[in-house]
């Protein structure tokens, strides 16, 4: 015998009462209601409009049911009498909502032990309205522009300050984020920072917000936290990576990072038998700023021997190539590569699919990218906690793609971005770090 199941029987319920609510909002239903509000002389929205009036009747109604329910009685029930409580009249309360201000009556009851679910006592904004001010917030609107918005669009009052506490309740989801476990093994971390202006001392100075990308046994990235400084140092980094050891990464087989002072030191003290390799894509961007635009096309092409060489050896013959034929008029480009030099062999090493992953920092030049749209908006910001509410709320905001927090993931996605030819790069990496990767 087939049985149910309670997937099944749970969206039963569900497709029953939409059935019902497409028959309550059946054209011919919003069609009379069209037509009412036109005789009336009301629009459709703005105050006193047919959809504030609507969202009025629905609160008023849904207040009702919850004295109802928290009374034990409907209004008029002979089965109140003597209960020992009743309802006792109702106030006004002016509600900021998606249409706009709405007056509603907050019934009462006389020993004034109602609390409504749906308008919250000390509440005045549905959660809507809340969630509409940090996702503008997330996209890099001020409080006062925010603020400005509101007022046009929706007639509410919401002053600056309201909408900065707002933004403050997720000071808490921060602190949670920051601090939540994270996997054990990550085969590759990226690091890079991005800066941002902020009010320190009474003065505004530039800050490096760096962000952490592990990317998982299955490829996904994800962000690991955000750290602000305004200098880096071994020091600095000891305490960014110790951190996230005592979060349970107890090792890493590859960071990848661009040019980050006293990194490599602070990595090989926190995870012993991880390798640094310094961004490909970086060190070739930065060393061809010595280069005059009329050299460009042939210097690049020099350039590629070396990175894609196949050992080191091959490497150095193509770097003493690249030496004879443009150190004499470049002296700094050959120069950036002899610095890198250390950090940038370990590339070398490694096959074809594993070189893919690891050539750019771009998976997070990229988020990179998003935030710095949002943060210009700002001059400064306030401290360093504004900072990092706004870039936290920002990577919030990308949606299933690179944090692990809440909020929509699109359809046939999982929250992170995926490794373009990363199960090719596991085949690699098992034989190339044996025993460092859970099965």
């Amino acid at each position: 015998m087939n049985e149910s199941s309670p997937h099944a029987e749970s969206a039963e319920p569900r497709e029953e009462a939409s059935r019902r609510l497409a028959g309550a909002l059946s054209p011919a239903a919003i069609d009379r209601l069209l037509a009412d509000a036109e005789a009336a002389g009301v629009g459709i929205d703005g105050a006193g409009g047919l959809l504030q009036q609507m969202m009025k009747a629905v609160l008023e109604r849904a207040l009702q049911v919850e004295m109802a329910d928290h009374l034990g009685y409907e209004a008029g029930d002979p089965a109140g009498r003597g209960s020992g409580n009743a309802r006792n009249g109702s106030y006004p309360k002016t509600l900021t909502t998606v249409a706009g201000p709405v007056t509603v009556d907050v019934p009462r009851d006389r020993r004034s032990e109602f609390e409504p679910v749906i308008v919250p006592k000390g509440r005045r904004r549905l959660a809507q309205v809340d969630d509409m001010v940090l996702s503008l917030y997330a996209r890099g609107m001020t409080t006062r522009d925010i603020t400005a918005h509101l007022k046009e669009v929706y007639g509410s009052e919401v002053s600056p300050a309201l909408v900065s506490r707002i933004t403050d309740v997720v000071a808490d989801e921060i602190t949670a984020w920051q601090n939540r476990p994270v996997d054990d093994v990550y085969p590759i971390l990226y690091i890079d920072a991005l800066t941002v202006k902020v009010r320190d001392s009474g003065m505004v100075t530039n800050k490096s917000a760096h962000l952490v990308i592990g990317v998982d046994v299955d490829g996904i990235k994800n962000v690991l936290g955000i750290w602000l400084q305004d200098s880096e140092g071994s020091k600095f980094w000891l305490n960014v990576l110790t951190q996230l050891k005592n979060r349970g990464l107890r090792d890493v087989l590859i960071v990848c990072y661009d040019g980050l002072a006293g990194l490599p030191d602070a990595i090989t003290t926190v995870w012993e038998k991880a390798l640094v390799q310094t961004c490909v894509t970086h060190l070739i961007r930065s060393s061809m700023k010595y280069v005059s635009h009329g050299d460009r096309k042939q210097v690049t092409a020099a350039l590629k021997p070396i990175y894609t060489a196949a050992t080191e050896s091959e490497a150095l013959t193509a770097l003493d190539e690249l030496r004879s034929n443009y150190g004499k008029n470049y002296p700094g480009l050959i120069a950036s590569w002899e610095r890198a030099w250390e950090e940038f062999i370990p590339f070398l090493a490694f096959d074809h699919e594993i070189r893919r992953v690891i050539y750019t920092t771009n998976a997070i030049e990229s988020l990179n990218y998003q935030l710095r749209k949002i943060t210009k908006t700002r001059g400064h910001f306030p401290s360093d906690d504004a900072a990092v509410k706004l870039l936290y709320l920002g990577i919030r905001r990308i949606q299933g793609r690179h944090i692990d927090g809440d909020g929509p993931i699109p359809k046939g996605r999982v929250r992170g971005t995926g490794t373009l030819g990363w199960k090719r790069a596991m085949n690699h990496f098992m034989p190339a770090f044996p025993d460092r990767l859970p099965l």
